[in-house]
């Protein structure tokens, strides 16, 4: 009996680099649906419901940006987006937009086929773990499922990076990450040096759940070493 493939849905406007994805991903066990707008884009992932979806940022009328906040909207799909684009500013505006990782062109297929494992692979675990439906500790509720936070019956609305660092500590609740492992799967390893982001976003999820963001209940500092989310249960 044949395996059940991986779906991936590319949104790229190059018809070279598609069809090299399209051969490359399809010899590594891939089913591979393609758009070349922004558009069409939405459709097939809406269609196909992919485990990935790989997307260019410079794509005519709707940008990449633009994709993803749209796809953020209502599914969790992992997005990795693939970008002539280099500037720091534009990865760190396609994560904060919800993308989950940043690779540059031109690029290793070897990596990018790395990276695709990692982001199936935690999005497959996502959806397995007993904490995939609804996290509780305290007044603090996620519901991992449709990306809702609560403080008690008070809805918090937070950004799509500080929802990932969130759901980061939950899914190690109880146990201290350290700043690099926090980089690696909010931000990606670009970005394992920049340890100011972790306590810059830290700092702002403690202003929308903590009572006293000085003194916090749940998102507690390991000094010199990471943060830990305190967790009375068993994940």
């Amino acid at each position: 009996m044949d395996t059940v493939k991986s779906i991936i849905v590319v949104i790229e406007d190059d018809p070279q680099i598609c069809r090299f994805l399209r051969t490359s991903l399809g010899a590594n066990g891939f089913k591979v649906f393609e758009a070349n707008s922004g558009e069409q884009g939405l459709v097939e992932i809406a269609t196909r419901k992919p485990d990935l979806v790989i997307l260019d940022l410079g794509l005519p009328r709707l940008d990449g940006i633009s994709v993803i906040h749209k796809v953020r909207e209502w599914s969790t799909v992992p997005i990795i987006v693939l970008s002539a684009r280099s500037q720091e500013q534009d990865k760190i505006t396609a994560l904060d937009a919800g993308a989950d990782d940043y690779l540059t062109k031109p690029f290793s297929i070897g990596e990018l086929l790395a990276r695709i494992r990692v982001s199936i692979r935690h999005a497959a675990q996502f959806k397995k773990d007993g904490i995939a439906m609804v996290f509780s500790e305290g007044d603090l509720r996620v519901d991992l499922v449709r990306r809702l936070v609560y403080i008690g019956a008070h809805e918090v609305h937070l950004t799509p990076i500080e929802y990932r660092l969130l759901s980061a500590l939950i899914h190690c609740a109880g146990k201290v990450l350290t700043h690099r492992q926090l980089l690696l799967q909010v931000w990606g390893p670009s970005y394992v040096e920049h340890d100011h982001y972790v306590r810059i976003y830290m700092g702002q999820l403690r202003q929308k759940l903590e009572v006293d963001s000085t003194q916090p209940r749940y998102l507690l500092t390991e000094t010199g070493v990471g943060y830990r989310l305190a967790y009375s249960g068993e994940v």
